[in-house]
């Protein structure tokens, strides 16, 4: 019998915050118990908002359903939906294999991985994470498995990658992994004194490499507005090594162990980072090592991170406008930035290669900006819609799994293919039992049935 509980629930982001009913079954078709509740299945807690936790219903962690099922040969991986990255980097990594795709923490659930469809650093050349996805078990709605993949049942395998959760439970998912020959990274840096600089290098094929991402001093103005450092790298080969190298070479982090104060991250301490930031990173003019930890999940290495924004949170904000438009959608977000004098102390920007068929996946072919801000700003939301409006003028779009505030009518706006989406969720899910509160938000629901708020 699955026992229940209720607690306070939040995403990374720590906003909105909920009383929710949560389980924690030692298998996932123990779920067929419940199964004439609302649920939604939450791995880690890693997306932002308010995708992975529910007001209205039954929230399911996934944490006990966490086994590595085997590796063969070929780097075809197959495992639990609860396991992290983490653990599949750890058994991967010693046998030469590297996941195809990953985001900006290993602390994340490899079921979230596909929910949200995650991209990285090397999506212009890679894409996302669903590309590297060969098969999917499924549990649906009315407890009957099913098996997908981009050739078999496809339709739920393109509506389930970036569906946040909605169409159904993923139970197994086979992966492809990347061969590698060490854990560590050849890196570089390049400074760009500005917007136009740091698009040029992120097109600059002379010195484009595997992965590639820019750091922007959303805080810089005028000439300088949008200077960056684009950090590029690819898995070291083994002729690349010296002859004696460490065994790892990762830095010792840290947890924080108490919430910051609102005043800590202001335009001031985040605009004196920023300054060293652009000076230090811009003197690495040659090649370096680096430990793939480093390079792929700097932040990881500071426990609750999030705690920086303090008590009540922050949102992370993420958009992405098509490569046509993007030049001057950027301009105008970054404007609308310096114009408030708000301080994001992340700010992130990537080149995004051509999207996938996933009904509510977020890539498409252009730049996306990362930028977070403390929820304690009395202005932040309606700020946060004035970043819509130009994201829409420019025709691009917002990602689900940062997404805490986004209205319905701006989401249909941006996600062309929703009613196809919802289509197929009537059919497989009509009575709404995997559901949100990012979905009820949003109004991804069904409408065959009426749904209690």
């Amino acid at each position: 019998m699955l026992t229940t509980r209720t607690i306070k629930l939040s995403g990374w982001g720590g906003y909105p915050l909920v009383n929710a009913t949560v389980c924690a079954p030692d298998d996932l078709f123990e779920l067929e118990a419940v199964r004439d509740q609302p649920m939604i299945i939450r791995g880690q807690g890693r997306s932002y908002g308010d995708a992975a936790i529910s007001a209205n219903g039954l929230v399911v962690l996934s944490d006990r359903t966490n086994a590595i099922l085997s590796l063969d040969e070929s780097g075809l991986l197959t495992v639990e939906a609860g396991s992290t990255l983490e653990q599949v980097l750890r058994a991967s990594v010693p046998c030469g294999w590297f996941p195809s795709v990953v985001p900006g923490t290993k602390f994340v659930s490899l079921g979230g991985c596909i929910a949200a469809d995650v991209h990285g650093k090397n999506h212009h050349r890679d894409g996302s994470f669903g590309q590297y996805v060969r098969e999917l078990k499924m549990m649906l709605a009315d407890a009957s498995l099913e098996i997908c993949s981009p050739s078999q049942n496809a339709e739920l395998f393109w509506a389930t990658l970036g569906g946040m959760g909605l169409t159904g439970v993923i139970t197994r998912a086979r992966l492809q992994m990347s061969p590698i020959e060490s854990p560590f990274m050849v890196v570089l840096h390049h400074q760009a004194p500005d917007l136009t600089g740091a698009i040029e290098l992120l097109e600059d094929q002379s010195i484009d490499d595997q992965y590639s991402v820019a750091w922007v001093d959303c805080l810089a103005r005028g000439r300088k507005l949008g200077r960056s450092v684009l950090i590029t790298g690819h898995h070291a080969r083994l002729e690349e090594l010296p002859a004696v190298v460490r065994k790892t070479s990762k830095s010792r982090g840290f947890d924080l162990k108490f919430d910051f104060p609102d005043w800590v991250l202001n335009r001031y301490s985040v605009a004196a980072f920023n300054e060293a930031y652009f000076r230090r990173q811009g003197l690495r003019k040659k090649p370096f090592l680096q430990h793939y930890d480093q390079f792929f999940f700097p932040l990881d290495r500071i426990g609750n991170w999030n705690r920086m924004y303090g008590r009540r949170g922050f949102i992370q904000y993420q958009c992405v406008f098509p490569t046509s438009q993007a030049r001057d959608g950027l301009q105008q977000l970054l404007e609308e930035l310096a114009n408030s004098r708000r301080a994001s102390f992340l700010a992130v920007l990537k080149r995004f290669g051509p999207g996938n068929q996933g009904l509510l996946s977020f890539p498409i072919e252009g730049y996306t900006f990362t930028l977070d801000f403390p929820i304690s700003d009395p202005g932040l939301l309606p700020f946060l819609d004035r970043l819509d409006e130009i994201v829409l003028r420019n025709d691009g779009r917002v990602y689900l799994a940062k997404d805490a505030r986004m209205k319905p009518e701006t989401f249909r706006a941006m996600y062309a293919r929703t009613e196809e989406w919802l289509a197929f969720k009537s059919r497989v899910d009509p009575t709404n039992k995997f559901q949100s509160d990012l979905s009820r938000r949003l109004e991804l629901l069904s409408t065959s049935v009426a749904v209690p708020v």
